[in-house]
C-alpha cells in the first residue's frame, strides 16, 4: 500500500496536531486499526485559515495557465499510481479494489477537466441600455474556501472540489471524513508534487469537525464553503454559514426513485438497477432506494434483480474478484439492518439477503425486498447500503408522484423504450439529475447536483468552476460629443 503523510498540511508544511492528539483509522472488512493520523483542533484550523488567506492574493493573481498546468500533472501523477491508490482506498473503506480503480480514474478526470477550465473563465463588455457608460465583467475567485468531502468517495470528492478552487484561484482548507482521511492526504502530498504553492491546500484530518469548523464559518475569513455529506450536517452549516453571509455549495442526500416502465426493456433496465444500486455498496447519494416498477413486470423485475444479486461475491475489497465489500463501520451496518428489520416487520418479503453474516468486519449481503408497505423507514430514508426495495405501480401519474414522494431530489432513474414518456416524465420528476435507461450518471464535465434538501448549487460540468468565482461590475463612462480632450 502507499504510504502517505499521516499529518496536517498546513503553508506547505506537514505537521502534527498542536495539542499531539491522533485519530485512528480502521479497516472496515477487519476492525483492526491501519494506522493513525493527526486530530487536529481549533488551534490548527486557526493555522490552516491564516495560511490560506496569506496565499490568497498571490494565487489569485496567478496566471490561468500556470493553475491549469499544475491541475494537469497532477492528473498525470494520479493516473500513474492507480493501483497504489486504488488499494490504500480499499483498506480506509472497504470498496472493492476493481471499483476503487475507477474512482481514481475518475478522480484524475475532475483534475484534468478543471486544467481545461482554468483558461476558459470569461468575463463580459456591453453598452448599458441608455448608452451612457459600458459595462465590464470581471470574474474574480471568491477567495479562501472550506471544502468538506465524505467517506465514501473520498479521492473523486477531494478532486470535484480543490480541482475548481485551484483553477479558479481560490485558496483552501480541506477537511475529509475522519472515516477515510488517508485518500485525501495522497491527494495533497501529489498536488504538492505537482507545484501547487505553500498555503494554497491546507488539509485538516480530525474527529472535532464541529470544534474546527464552526470558527472558520464563523470568523468573517472564509469566503465559500463546499459540503459533501447528509442533508442534516448540511442545515447545522448553512445555519453557521449565514452568520457571516458565507457562500455555499452543498451535495447533500439523496432517496432516488428508480422507475421502470411496462415496455422497457428488463435486461437493459436490470443492468441499470446493478449500476444505480450497488456502485460502492449502495453507499453513495446516488444509489436508487425505491424501486418503482410497473405491476405488469414488478414481479419479474424483482425476481431477476434478486438472483444478480444474490450472485455477487462479499468479501473483503482487497481481495480480488470480489464485489461487494464490507460497509464503512458498525453504525452504518446498524442503519440498514434496522431499514430492513421495519420493512419486514411490515411485512416486506425478503427474497436474497436480509441477514446478516457472523465473523469479523462490516459486512451486510446484498439485499432484494418486494411487497414492501409505503410507510416503511426506508421509504424515506437514505439506506446507504446493499438493500432495494420493489414496489408495483399502475400508471405514469402514480409513478411519478410517489417517485417525488420524498424530501430529496438529486437524481432519478427512468427506464422506457417510448420517447414521448422518456421526455414527459424526465420533465416531471423533481430532481437534478435523471439517467434515462442507464443507471450511471456521474461524470465531470456534467453539472452533478440536486433540488429541495439534496442541496445547492452544482459541481462538475462547466458550471463547476462557477461556484469558487464572483462577478466584478465596472461602470466605464462614454464621453459626449467625440472630443478626445482629457
Amino acid at each position: 500500500m502507499i504510504d502517505v503523510p499521516k499529518q496536517l498540511l498546513i503553508a506547505g508544511t506537514w505537521q502534527d496536531a498542536a495539542d499531539g492528539g491522533t485519530l485512528p483509522i480502521d479497516d472496515p472488512a477487519t476492525g483492526e486499526i491501519l494506522c493513525r493520523v493527526a486530530d487536529a483542533g481549533p488551534k490548527d484550523a486557526r493555522l490552516a485559515e491564516d495560511a490560506a488567506v496569506a496565499a490568497q492574493s498571490q494565487w489569485g493573481g496567478t496566471a490561468p495557465r500556470a493553475r491549469g498546468e499544475i491541475l494537469r500533472r497532477a492528473y498525470e501523477i494520479v493516473l500513474s499510481r492507480v493501483d497504489e491508490l486504488a488499494l490504500l482506498m480499499t483498506s480506509e473503506m472497504g470498496k472493492p479494489l476493481a471499483e476503487a480503480r475507477g474512482e481514481v480514474t475518475y478522480a484524475a478526470e475532475f483534475l484534468r477537466w478543471f486544467s481545461e477550465e482554468a483558461v476558459r473563465i470569461e468575463g463580459g463588455w456591453g453598452t448599458l441600455p441608455d448608452g451612457s457608460a459600458r459595462m465590464l465583467l470581471m470574474r474574480r475567485p471568491v477567495g479562501p474556501s472550506l471544502l468538506i468531502t465524505p467517506w465514501n468517495f473520498p479521492l473523486a470528492m477531494g478532486a470535484r472540489k480543490v480541482g475548481p478552487a485551484i483553477a479558479a484561484g481560490c485558496t483552501m482548507i480541506l477537511k475529509p471524513a475522519p472515516q477515510t482521511p488517508l485518500s485525501t492526504l495522497a491527494l495533497a502530498a501529489i498536488l504538492k508534487e505537482a507545484g501547487l504553492p505553500d498555503g494554497v491546500l491546507n488539509v485538516v484530518t480530525t474527529s472535532r469537525a464541529g470544534e474546527v469548523c464552526e470558527p472558520l464559518l464563523t470568523g468573517g475569513r472564509i469566503r465559500k464553503l463546499s459540503f459533501t455529506g447528509s442533508t442534516e450536517v448540511g442545515r447545522l452549516l448553512l445555519a453557521q454559514c449565514a452568520r457571516t453571509v458565507v457562500r455555499t455549495s452543498m451535495e447533500l442526500g439523496g432517496n432516488a426513485p428508480f422507475v421502470v416502465f411496462d415496455d422497457a426493456d428488463l435486461d437493459r433496465a436490470v443492468d441499470g438497477a446493478m449500476t444505480a444500486k450497488m456502485r460502492n455498496m449502495g453507499e453513495a447519494c446516488t444509489a436508487a432506494n425505491r424501486f418503482f416498477v410497473h405491476r405488469s413486470t414488478a414481479e419479474e423485475f424483482a425476481r431477476r434483480l434478486a438472483r444478480r444479486m444474490g450472485a455477487l461475491v462479499v468479501g473483503p475489497g482487497t481481495r480480488e474478484g470480489v464485489e461487494v465489500g464490507p460497509l464503512i463501520d458498525a453504525a452504518g451496518r446498524a442503519k440498514v439492518e434496522e431499514l430492513v428489520a421495519d420493512a419486514v416487520e411490515r411485512g416486506a418479503r425478503v427474497l436474497v439477503g436480509g441477514r446478516t453474516p457472523e465473523g469479523t468486519g462490516w459486512f451486510y449481503p446484498p439485499t432484494v425486498l418486494t411487497d414492501v408497505d409505503p410507510a416503511s423507514r426506508l421509504m424515506d430514508t437514505e439506506i446507504f447500503g446493499p438493500v432495494a426495495a420493489v414496489l408495483p405501480f399502475d400508471d405514469e401519474d402514480e409513478a411519478v408522484r410517489r417517485a417525488n414522494d420524498t424530501a430529496w431530489g438529486l437524481v432519478g432513474y427512468v427506464f422506457t423504450e417510448v420517447l414521448d414518456r422518456a421526455l414527459r416524465v424526465c420533465e416531471r420528476l423533481e430532481v437534478g439529475m435523471v439517467g434515462l435507461n442507464t443507471g450511471l450518471v456521474s461524470n465531470p464535465a456534467a453539472p452533478f447536483g440536486g433540488v429541495k434538501q439534496s442541496g445547492l448549487g452544482r459541481e462538475g460540468g462547466r458550471v463547476g468552476i462557477e461556484e469558487f468565482l464572483d462577478y466584478r461590475y465596472v461602470a466605464v463612462p462614454v464621453r459626449r460629443g467625440g472630443s478626445d480632450r482629457p
